[in-house]
C-alpha cells in the first residue's frame, strides 16, 4: 500500500510512559504503511534504543523541523502541542495531537481512539483548522528589541512578588486606562480557555478573530476583560519602576526593565491543526469542561 501520508514528524512528551506506550503502537502501524518517520533532536536521545525508531530521520529542534513532512504528530499534552507548534512554525504542516495530559484542550483525540489517528495519518484523511497567532514586540525608544509569538497568550507579570506595576494599555494608538496590577495577559480565541480563562476572561469561539485582554488583579476603575479587533495593535507602556516579565505560552520569557513597551498584533501566520472531523466547538468545551448538559432536549421541532 502506498500511503497518501509520505512522512511524520513526532513531538513527544518523552517523560510520560503512556506516551511511550503510544509512540509505539502509532510507530509500528505507520512504519508497516511505508510511512516516514523523523524525530527532533530534542525527542530522539530518549527514544533511540526503541527498535520502532531505528531508523527515524533526526532534525533540528527548530522552526524548520516540520518543514520536510506532511503532519506533525503530537503525543502529550497542551504543553507538548505547543512545543510542536514551535517546531512547525516555519512551515505548512498540521499539528495531529493525541492528548495524553490532563485537559487537553489544543489536542484532537484522546488515547482510545489511536486506532482512527493512525488511520486517518495514513491515509491523509482529516481536516484542516487554522487558529490566529499573536506577534509581540518589545520596543526600547520606539526601536525593537525582542520580538517573538504565541499561539495562546502573551502575558506581561510583575518580576517582584511585592510590589505591582504600572501599565498604560493603548488600542490603536490611542491611550485607553493606566492600571497598577500584577500583570495583564493579552490573548487569541484560542487562548481563551488558557491562562486568560482562569483570570476571568470569555471564552472565545476559534471561528471569531479577536484579541483579548485581561488584567490581573488591578486597582482601577475601569479593569474590565476587553475583546478588541484582530486588526487592532494593543499596546502596554510599563511604568519606569515596572520591571516586568514577558512570557509567549508559558515558554519564552524575556525579563523587562521599567520604561519599556509592549506591542501585541494578530501574526500573520497561522497555526494549523488537524482534525478527525469537523465538530463544533461547543461540543469540544462540553467535553474539555465537563460542563453539565444533562436534561438537555434539543431543538424544538419547527413549528411546535
Amino acid at each position: 500500500m502506498t500511503p497518501t501520508t509520505r512522512s511524520v514528524l513526532f513531538v513527544v512528551n518523552t517523560r510520560a510512559p503512556e506516551a511511550r506506550s503510544a509512540l509505539d503502537k502509532v510507530a509500528a502501524a505507520l512504519a508497516a504503511a511505508g510511512v516516514r518517520i523523523q524525530l527532533t533532536e530534542e525527542d530522539a536521545p530518549a527514544l533511540e534504543s526503541d527498535p520502532l525508531l531505528a531508523g527515524a530521520t533526526v532534525v533540528a529542534a527548530d522552526e524548520h523541523a516540520a518543514d520536510d513532512v506532511d503532519v506533525v504528530v503530537v503525543l502529550g499534552g497542551d504543553g507538548t502541542v505547543l512545543r510542536a507548534a514551535e517546531r512547525a512554525r516555519a512551515g505548512s504542516a498540521p499539528l495531529f495531537g493525541v492528548n495524553l495530559g490532563h485537559v487537553g484542550f489544543l489536542a484532537e483525540a484522546e488515547p482510545e481512539s489511536l486506532n482512527e489517528v493512525v488511520d486517518a495519518i495514513v491515509t491523509g484523511r482529516w481536516a484542516v483548522e487554522e487558529r490566529m497567532t499573536l506577534d509581540v514586540r518589545v520596543l526600547a525608544d520606539g526601536h525593537v528589541v525582542h520580538q517573538t509569538w504565541a499561539v495562546n497568550e502573551v502575558a506581561i507579570e510583575k518580576q517582584a512578588r511585592e510590589r505591582m506595576i504600572d501599565v498604560m494599555v493603548e488600542v490603536d494608538g490611542r491611550p485607553l486606562s493606566r492600571w497598577g496590577c500584577d500583570g495583564v495577559v493579552c490573548a487569541s480565541p484560542t487562548g481563551s480557555t488558557a491562562y486568560a480563562f482562569s483570570a476571568g476572561g470569555p471564552v472565545v469561539w476559534p471561528e471569531v478573530s479577536a484579541m483579548l485582554v485581561v488584567p490581573l488583579s488591578a486597582h482601577a476603575l475601569f479593569a474590565r476583560p476587553l475583546v478588541v479587533s484582530p486588526r487592532s495593535v494593543v499596546a502596554f507602556d510599563l511604568g519606569e519602576n515596572s520591571p516586568a516579565i514577558v512570557s509567549a505560552d508559558g515558554r519564552r520569557n524575556i525579563d523587562l526593565a521599567g520604561g519599556l513597551r509592549i506591542e501585541v498584533r494578530q501574526d500573520p501566520r497561522p497555526v494549523r491543526f488537524a482534525r478527525l472531523t469537523e465538530a463544533p466547538f461547543t461540543d469540544r468545551l462540553v467535553a474539555k469542561f465537563e460542563l453539565p448538559v444533562d436534561g438537555w432536549r434539543g431543538r424544538r421541532p419547527e413549528g411546535g
